[in-house]
């Protein structure tokens, strides 16, 4: 009996003990179950903010978008505006123009009025001198009468026909210096135009058609910088696997043609490396020069001229006086005046330097205001030349007075070389003096930096400083420029003036 209640208590207790047990598994179990649902709901909303951040950062990039395209769009119609703005002011200034003209017309009409009133006014007091001649006269006879007014119709008629016969001689006089002037300036032009061709192009033979493309670069910056940078004008044609090189000035021209025939040969075209070619060639050029200069000394027999000298009888080598080349002709002037001297019993070694000396101003005329005598003279007395040989300078156009029998030695060998056969083109002088004619115009404007000559100067090309000169300026510079040489120059056909306004930002990384 005891062992029976003891079992029921065993049972009693392991029963209790289950149900404990279970109660605290099934807690337990709760207890992660809460957990887990605790992590997912943190996992959710964790995933819900950052879906929020991307939505926010999406909706804020589309509106950066949408700003910048507003941007660009109201920029493209600033842009538009400023053109329109430009294209009325151009307009404005059109209508300026003929608002003028109409005014000068009106003017002048004005003045032919008037002039026609005063001659009716005239007419009428020489009626009424008439009326009261013929009231005074009325007592002759019909005869005298007669003979008085035919001898008056005689002498009037007389008076009209000799001011018609002056007026008819003074139209064909005018007409036929006018059509005289456009027969010779038409010659002018086509015989200068066979002499530019042969003189003052040049052309480069290229690798291949292809090149010609990358010569001109995008948008034909390369080419633009090539002419800017050397200062004259690239001519790309048809004309197979070649391009030309036109510029009055010879030395511009060489360079040009080193620098390009190097950029085909290296074939990095771009616009620094265009620019440090052109250096390069300069530097070539200007030893050639140097190297022109000795060796006119050499072939003259006149040594011991300071090396500044020399420069500028090499620089004559790039330089020619109606199409003969001065480095040539100052040598052949001082072999010329050598021999005359040597005949003459005079000083050879005198006249030899001033004849190889006599138009070494002509390296600097262009730069220096003056005649090339003096400014040579001036030029040798300067780097120690014989006193003797200045006066030879100065004295071989007569610009001053001849000290010694060699200077008109000199005179007389420079005379006997440039007046040889084929020795002299004139037409190509008066061509190189209206380019340079044309630079000079431009340089006199304020806020002009450089300006060059192109198409036988049927073309100058006018670069400002963009600081000094703005659009507007540019626009009203190149109208002054036209206008002064309009005024001061005689040219065939017309001449357009380019004004280029460049700025440019260079810095250096470091």
């Amino acid at each position: 009996m005891q062992s029976i209640v003891e079992i029921l208590i065993a049972a009693i207790v392991a029963l209790g003990a289950g149900f404990g047990a279970g109660y605290f598994v099934h807690r337990a179990r709760m207890g992660t179950r809460a957990r887990e649902l605790e992590s997912q709901t943190a996992e959710i909303l964790q995933r819900a903010e950052s879906e929020a951040k991307e939505v926010v950062l999406k909706a804020r990039d589309q509106s950066l978008k949408v700003r910048g395209e507003a941007e660009a769009e109201a920029e493209r119609r600033l842009g538009e505006l400023n053109k329109e703005n430009q294209r009325l002011i151009r307009q404005r200034e059109d209508l300026d123009k003929k608002y003028e003209q109409n005014d000068q017309r009106r003017s002048q009409l004005d003045k032919r009025q008037s002039a026609l009133d005063k001659r009716e006014g005239e007419i009428g007091k020489m009626q009424a001198q008439r009326l009261t001649e013929l009231q005074r006269i009325a007592a002759m006879t019909q005869d005298e009468a007669r003979a008085t007014l035919l001898a008056e119709v005689e002498k009037d008629a007389r008076n009209d026909m000799a001011r018609t016969i002056r007026q008819i001689e003074d139209e064909a006089r005018a007409e036929g210096e006018r059509r005289a002037r456009n027969i010779i300036t038409l010659a002018i032009q086509r015989i200068a135009s066979d002499h530019v061709a042969e003189i003052s192009v040049s052309s480069v033979p290229l690798t291949s058609d292809e090149m010609k493309g990358r010569i001109i670069g995008r948008n034909g910056r390369n080419i633009r910088t090539f002419e800017q940078v050397a200062g004259v004008d690239v001519v790309v044609d048809d004309t197979p696997e070649a391009v030309t090189i036109s510029s009055f000035d010879p030395i511009r021209r060489e360079v040009a043609k080193r620098a390009m025939a190097k950029l085909v040969l290296d074939g990095r075209i771009h616009p620094a490396h265009i620019e440090k070619l052109v250096s390069d060639a300069q530097k070539e050029v200007e030893q050639i020069i140097r190297e022109a200069g000795e060796q006119a000394c050499f072939e003259a027999g006149v040594p011991g001229l300071h090396p500044e000298i020399q420069r500028l009888l090499g620089r004559l080598k790039f330089r020619s006086s109606y199409g003969q080349n001065q480095h040539m002709h100052a040598i052949e002037t001082a072999l010329i005046a050598g021999a005359l001297a040597a005949e003459l019993g005079a000083d050879v070694t005198l006249a030899k330097a001033g004849g190889l000396l006599h138009d070494i101003g002509k390296a600097l005329d262009h730069e220096v205001e003056g005649t090339h005598a003096e400014i040579g003279a001036e030029y040798a007395k300067r780097y120690g030349v014989n006193s003797k040989v200045v006066n030879i300078i100065r004295s071989h156009h007569h610009e001053g007075d001849q000290e010694t029998l060699e200077a008109i030695i000199v005179e007389a060998a420079d005379a006997i070389s440039g007046a040889r056969p084929g020795a002299r083109r004139e037409s190509l002088e008066q061509y190189v003096k209206r380019v340079r004619a044309l630079e000079e115009v431009a340089n006199s404007f304020p806020g002009v930096q450089q300006s060059y000559a192109l198409q036988a100067g049927r073309e100058v090309r006018i670069i400002v400083e963009p600081e000094k000169v703005d659009d507007l300026t540019a626009l009203q510079l190149s109208r002054d420029i036209a206008r002064k040489i309009e005024e001061t120059m005689t040219y065939p056909g017309q001449i357009r003036v380019t004004v280029i306004r460049e700025t440019r930002a260079t810095e250096i990384a470091k």
